[in-house]
């Protein structure tokens, strides 16, 4: 049977799906960038093959994508991220009409059309903030773990504002809430309502359908996922794995362009 890959390779994290002939996701691999995103990029192909009981020699394509998809030694093409997210949220949800997609460090709301295709984008690629960075350093001055943060967040019982859009003054303003004795769950869910609209101006920029889904780590946080739901109006779906999307359509429009 023939496999075909799609490798992600992002500023935090890296990730690799493998999918065969038929469309089936046979697995999947999702580990740190590191400060070697070469490297990074072969480890989570080959985490990927070992899972999947395969050889890099059963893999008929491999396609990367992400922000240092031109260097991922096994890809021999590449597509954006736009196009590979618009591509994989099609698979898992057919009648997608805007996606957002929050990633390490930028964020992306895209319009798509029929089969997923892009009519619109907005990003911010200019400042961390809204994006996988800011709640790191976020969870960085709060001492909490990044994955607790949604947690506390939807325990909250006082009503914080975090006001500024920029990562580094907003870090400020998280460590004098922190002086103040602001309880840790509250100052959460100010950075969670942070994240969510600066995201909610990007999804007005392209237009907001009725069908929206939420890609990349941050989707994984279910406070900014429901504060953004709020903002926009609409109900957001999530991936089971919003991580593996960028990838998983990198391997789609792999497994469609062989033998082109």
């Amino acid at each position: 049977m023939s496999y075909y890959a799609g490798i992600d390779v992002g500023s935090l994290t890296a990730e690799a799906v493998l999918i065969d002939k038929d469309r089936n996701i046979a697995a999947y691999a999702i580990l740190p960038t590191g400060n070697n995103s070469q490297k990074a990029g072969t480890d989570a192909f080959r985490t990927a093959l070992g899972q999947a009981g395969l050889a890099e020699a059963d893999v008929s394509r491999v396609f990367s994508t992400g922000y240092s998809r031109a260097r991922v030694l096994q890809a021999e093409d590449s597509k954006t991220e736009i196009a590979c997210h618009a591509k994989g949220a099609f698979y898992f949800f057919p009648h997608v009409g805007t996606i957002i997609d929050i990633g390490g460090q930028d964020s992306k709301a895209i319009l798509v059309g029929k089969e997923g295709r892009v009519i619109n984008f907005a990003m911010n690629d200019k400042c961390a903030a809204g994006t996988g960075r800011f709640l790191e350093v976020m969870a960085g001055a709060l001492d909490v773990p990044l994955d607790k943060m949604d947690d506390l967040a939807l325990g909250s019982k006082e009503e914080l504002t975090i006001s500024s859009t920029c990562t580094v003054f907003a870090e400020s303003e998280v460590v004098s809430l922190i002086s103040q004795g602001k309880a840790p769950a509250d100052i959460c869910l100010a950075v969670s309502r942070a994240i969510a609209r600066r995201t909610a101006g990007l999804v007005t920029r392209v237009g907001v359908a009725d069908s929206l889904v939420m890609t990349g780590g941050v989707a994984k946080n279910r406070a900014v996922v429901k504060i953004l739901s709020k903002d926009v109006g609409h109900l957001i779906k999530v991936p089971k794995e919003p991580q593996i999307i960028g990838a998983l359509g990198a391997a789609l429009f792999a497994r469609e362009e062989n033998g082109r």
